[in-house]
């Protein structure tokens, strides 16, 4: 299985990104699969972003992007967006999709993981 990440960019405080995340493989199923994105600021540790349940039905989100973040996803594509909006410096970091049956919050329980996308606020 294998998940490509991309959209991060630079962005001003107050600006939109929408990052997306494609799965591949011939094992991979979208459609028995959670989604989830977390992010890693530098010195910091990985944190929980927002996750989605396999059927797109529940969706989960950190206090601090509830409201402004959304997580979708198009199963028919195997592919799992985030559209950030009201962008804060403090969003600066690399941005990780992964992929696994469950929607925790603890991203050692996640088995299948992107490369990461950088995502820059500026002030």
């Amino acid at each position: 299985v294998q998940l490509q990440a991309s959209g991060g960019g630079s962005v001003q405080a107050g600006g939109s990104l929408r990052l997306s995340c494609a799965a591949s493989g011939r094992t991979f199923s979208a459609y028995a699969m959670s989604w989830g994105w977390f992010r890693q600021a530098p010195g910091k540790e990985r944190e929980f972003v927002a996750a989605i349940s396999w059927s797109g039905g529940r969706s989960y989100y950190s206090d601090s992007v509830r409201g402004r973040f959304t997580i979708s996803r198009v199963n028919a594509e195997n592919t799992v967006y985030l559209q950030m909006n009201s962008l804060k410096p403090e969003d600066t970091a690399v941005y990780y999709c992964a992929a696994d049956r469950g929607t925790s919050g603890d991203y050692h329980r996640w088995n299948y993981w992107g490369q990461g996308t950088l995502v820059t606020v500026s002030s």
